[in-house]
């Protein structure tokens, strides 16, 4: 048995390739189907927020070192 992928021959190659496609194409496939597609209440809606009066905020706590 062959441990090495640089000195592996061309079947070799070619199985590790197809297992991979196969892995992909079954990763996607369950992506997709585990993907919900229903509509029912979750609509986004965008809502403006409109600028109110500037506030400032202060923490009189702090030290003051000169």
């Amino acid at each position: 048995m062959n441990h090495s992928i640089y000195s592996a021959d061309r079947t070799t190659h070619l199985k590790i390739v197809v297992v991979a496609l196969i892995a992909g194409i079954l990763v996607a496939g369950f992506g997709i189907s585990a993907r919900n597609s229903s509509d029912e209440g979750y609509t986004q809606t965008a809502r403006v927020m409109k600028a109110g009066k500037p506030v400032v905020v202060t923490s009189s706590s702090n030290a003051l070192v000169r």
